[in-house]
């Protein structure tokens, strides 16, 4: 097992499994579902969990609703141990869970009519989620009036109009076609970047647990296998079934500008002058350095060869021979795009963070042994 089975966060975490094993009695024996699976959700931070069926998954979610008490060790929730249901948590599943007899805005105010919320308030309040998810229109309409995607964003916003601090998520989205579940997956990304409620999402489909998750927890035969981001997973798996589990994803999508980048030691300020330019360039052993402001904004790319055919003119400095069409990347985007950009020319690409600060170089060698790496886009890390 992963030793990385801690949040994320040094704060306490929103929810944590300590040793938890489920155990149900069938004909025959006792079946056990999971076995000491221990590992951390930190406030804010998206896990999910896949591995074949049968392997856990569901167990763990319902361990973690509170519908499900474990034999052995304990579920804690933010430092408490969990007695009953979750009451910090929202749940959806993949099964139905709208009332039929209901229109799409009663089943959203359902919750907050239990808890006795004045129904003004509920009404403008689930008119403000269905407004959210895009389904304004539609309040009045009844579950089996809207199509199987409308019917998902109603239950996304009847989960969280209560603004519950936890999430759980067991395959809500599986029985979706492919593009609706492209749309709601990056509804629940566009509203956890705004939330930021912790998430357990289960889920048996890995390139889905890529495009959410900050981490990835594998799950085989009841026990975690390996936890992780998916670059520590597919850099370092922890055994033979996580590397044949994770050969199928695509290393496009996980691998990051960040994680292949030189990390940047050489570069010119924009009042440098030719002698001082060339200096640095040549220590570098490079034949350009990019040029940033004194708080590291990246402004443009200078090289030896232009400085050289500039010598003894005045007022030469870096901001004056810089080449301002210049290749930048944010840290975080995927390798596909690096490949995109790369293929567009040779020069070096700046890799930025979200201010634009200069982070680290990727050149075209880099790319190349990346990619080889990985033995292009689907294969096995070598």
């Amino acid at each position: 097992m992963s030793a990385s089975t801690t949040s994320q966060s040094g704060d306490m975490p929103a929810l944590e499994f300590k040793n938890v094993s489920c155990r149900f009695p069938v004909p025959g024996g006792i079946y056990t579902a999971t076995e000491n699976v221990s590992f951390s959700i930190g406030d804010g931070e998206f896990v999910s969990v896949v591995g074949p069926t049968g392997c856990g998954k569901s167990t763990i979610l319902n361990a973690a609703a509170g519908l499900l008490k474990p034999a052995d060790g304990e579920v804690l929730v933010y430092g408490k141990p969990l007695q009953g249901l979750n009451r910090r948590a929202g749940y959806m599943f993949q099964a139905e869970s709208l009332m039929p007899w209901a229109t799409a805005l009663e089943n959203v105010t359902m919750s907050l009519t239990f808890r006795g919320e004045d129904p003004k308030h509920a009404r403008e309040l689930g008119m403000s989620w269905l407004a959210r998810v895009g389904l304004e229109k539609f309040p009045d309409r009844y579950p089996h009036e809207l199509s199987g995607g409308m019917r998902k964003r109603v239950a996304m916003a009847q989960t969280l109009i209560a603004d519950p601090d936890i999430l759980l998520m067991d395959e809500s989205f599986s029985a979706l076609d492919i593009q609706t579940r492209q749309l709601m997956e990056d509804e629940l990304l566009a509203i956890w970047q705004e939330k930021k409620k912790a998430v357990l999402f289960i889920t048996h489909d890995l390139d889905e647990a890529i495009r959410l998750a900050d981490r990835v927890l594998i799950m085989k035969d009841g026990e975690i296998a390996q936890l992780g981001t998916m670059e520590e997973i597919l850099s370092h798996p922890a055994n033979d079934y996580v590397a044949k589990f994770v050969n199928a994803a695509d290393k496009t999508k996980v691998i990051t500008a960040g994680s292949i980048m030189k990390p940047v030691y050489d570069y010119l300020h924009l009042s440098d002058g030719p002698q001082t330019m060339l200096h640095k360039i040549r220590e570098s052993g490079l034949s350009s350095l990019f040029a940033t402001n004194d708080q590291g904004v990246i402004y443009g790319l200078v090289w030896a060869r232009k400085v050289r055919e500039h010598m003894g003119e005045p007022n030469v400095t870096a901001q004056s021979m810089m080449d301002m069409n210049i290749k930048t990347i944010n840290r975080s985007a995927p390798l596909k795009e690096v490949v995109m950009q790369m293929g567009e020319s040779t020069a070096p690409i700046a890799v930025v963070d979200d201010e634009r600060r200069f982070l680290g170089v990727i050149t075209s060698g880099a790319l190349l042994a990346c990619l080889a790496s990985y033995n292009g886009t689907t294969g096995e890390s070598k």
